[in-house]
């Protein structure tokens, strides 16, 4: 079979990344790679695809083999192993006084190399920790600090929609997310409603974001003056769902139907401001 590249993912929503493959190997295979933290089982997410088509720059690393039962065991011991090894850590780091708090614990497939992540407000000297570490688990230790939005996609939970949270259910990777798509939506600008259990901005405000860009296409700029009845008012509002506009015409406030006014053209428009 000839060179193919295969997408492979780890954790169930972790990241994807491409290896390349002369196995006969589908989609919702499990199989094992070695990646810069050693042997790791993964599991092929698409159908191989054509090396050629892709320009690549860099060499990729390998398919091992397709995962048989004993690395399938294997990789359930070392999720039951993981468990008591973050136990054991957290107790060496709280002898040690560290301020670190310690999320999860990951071994690789041939228990090789141990990775406990964590997160800490400040930078942490954790050299006689390692040494301690490597005397207790006997391989080789990673600690590897990672950042709130990724300690919420480990640890899970349910997000203010009552579903389990984007990021430790399907979200494979983190989108960027900036305060203008809750002001794309009209959402009020309170921190604690539009962020999510990691305290960041929710990631579901990029879901609606292209949709709400477009849709608002069809309806007045803020502040604009439009005809309502044959007369000018002011637009202060805009309910893009169900397509009313809030208007106040001398200071009378009230919601009417996009289809109901007139958007004036540009030079209209100023004529009638010079008007008023």
């Amino acid at each position: 079979m000839e060179e193919k590249l295969a997408l492979v993912r780890f954790n169930n929503v972790g990241e994807s990344y491409f290896f390349s493959t002369d196995l006969d190997v589908h989609k919702g295979d499990k199989v094992v790679v070695e990646t810069i933290r050693g042997l790791e089982l993964g599991e092929l997410i698409s159908e191989l695809k054509d090396i050629s088509e892709f320009n690549l720059d860099t060499e990729l690393k390998r398919v091992k083999r397709r995962a048989n039962r004993a690395d399938l065991d294997l990789f359930e011991f070392n999720k039951t192993k993981a468990m008591k090894s973050l136990e054991i850590c957290k107790t060496i780091v709280n002898e040690y006084k560290l301020d670190m708090h310690l999320v999860n614990c990951e071994y690789t497939l041939d228990a090789s190399k141990v990775i406990f992540m964590y997160t800490s407000e400040s930078r942490v000297d954790f050299r006689e920790l390692l040494k301690e570490l490597a005397s207790v688990f006997k391989c080789r230790i990673e600690l590897r600090q990672i950042g709130p939005r990724d300690k919420s996609k480990i640890v899970g939970g349910i997000g203010s929609c009552g579903l389990p949270l984007c990021c430790s259910s399907f979200l494979g990777e983190f989108d960027g997310v900036t305060i203008n798509m809750a002001k794309n939506q009209m959402l009020a600008i309170n921190i604690d409603k539009i962020s999510g259990a990691c305290g960041r901005l929710l990631c579901c405000l990029k879901y609606e974001d292209e949709a709400y860009t477009i849709e608002k296409r069809r309806f007045p700029k803020l502040g604009s003056r439009v005809r309502f009845e044959d007369k000018i008012v002011k637009v202060i509002g805009l309910n893009v769902i169900s397509d009313l506009v809030k208007i106040d015409y001398d200071g009378n406030i009230s919601f009417v139907s996009l289809n109901d006014i007139k958007i004036l053209p540009p030079k209209d428009h100023k004529n009638e401001q010079r008007g008023r």
